[in-house]
C-alpha cells in the first residue's frame, strides 16, 4: 500500500471526462433528474422538460464555466488555478471527444425538449436561452475569454 504516493497525472482534472463509464453516468443523471421532475404531481410535461433543460443547462454553466482550479494539489505551480473546467478538458485542445460529447448533449436535451413542449413560444424561448448560455461559452474564440471582467481572478 502506498500511502501519500501523489497521482501521475500533472492535474487529473484535464482526464476526468476521459475515464470510463461517465458518459453513462452523466446520462443517466440527466435521466434521473427527469423522472424526479416527472414524479411531482402538478407539473405538466411541457413544464418537467422545461425544468430538465434549464436544470441541466444552469448546472453545467456552474461546473463547467464557473469554477476555477482544480480540487486537487497538482504540481503545476498554480498553472490551472485561474483555468475553468472546460478550460482544462484534455489540456485546452479542442474538439476532443470529451468535448464534443458535452457540447452535443445540451444540443440533444435542447431538440427533446423543443418537442416534448409542442414547441411553444413561452417554453421554447427559455430553452433556447438556457442552450445558447451553455453553448457560447464552450466556443473556441471564447477559450480563456472573461466577458466583462467576470470570474477573472
Amino acid at each position: 500500500m502506498n500511502v501519500g504516493v501523489a497521482h501521475s497525472e500533472v492535474n487529473p482534472n484535464t482526464r476526468v471526462l476521459n475515464s470510463r463509464g461517465i458518459w453513462l453516468a452523466y446520462v443517466i443523471s440527466v435521466g434521473v433528474l427527469h423522472l424526479i421532475l416527472l414524479s411531482i404531481p402538478f407539473f405538466s410535461i411541457s413544464v418537467v422538460w422545461t425544468l430538465t433543460n434549464v436544470i441541466h443547462n444552469l448546472v453545467m454553466y456552474l461546473l463547467l464555466h464557473t469554477v476555477k482550479g482544480t480540487p486537487f494539489e497538482t504540481p503545476d505551480q498554480g498553472k490551472a488555478r485561474l483555468l475553468t473546467h472546460w478550460e482544462q478538458i484534455d489540456y485546452g485542445t479542442q474538439c476532443t471527444s470529451s468535448r464534443k460529447f458535452l457540447s452535443i448533449s445540451p444540443v440533444v436535451l435542447y431538440l427533446l425538449t423543443s418537442f416534448y413542449t409542442k414547441y411553444d413560444h413561452g417554453h421554447f424561448l427559455i430553452n433556447t436561452a438556457s442552450l445558447l448560455s451553455v453553448l457560447l461559452p464552450k466556443l473556441p474564440q471564447f477559450h480563456g475569454v472573461r466577458l466583462f471582467g467576470l470570474n477573472k481572478y
